[in-house]
C-alpha cells in the first residue's frame, strides 16, 4: 500500500468513527501533511423541576 492510498483510508476510518466534531487536513505542496481529529462528546441532561411558589 503506498502512502496516498495510506492517509485516505486513515481519513476514511477516522470519518467513520467520529460522531461530533471536526477532521482538519492540513496540505502543503499538494501532500497531506496532518490531519487533526477533534471529537465532541455530547452528554444529555435533565433539567431540574423548578417549584412554583
Amino acid at each position: 500500500m503506498n502512502h496516498e492510498q495510506a492517509t485516505f483510508d486513515y481519513i476514511k476510518e477516522e470519518l467513520k468513527n467520529i460522531d461530533y466534531g471536526s477532521i482538519v487536513i492540513t496540505i502543503h505542496d499538494g501532500k497531506v501533511t496532518q490531519i487533526d481529529t477533534n471529537e465532541k462528546k455530547r452528554f444529555p441532561f435533565e433539567k431540574k423541576a423548578t417549584k412554583k411558589k
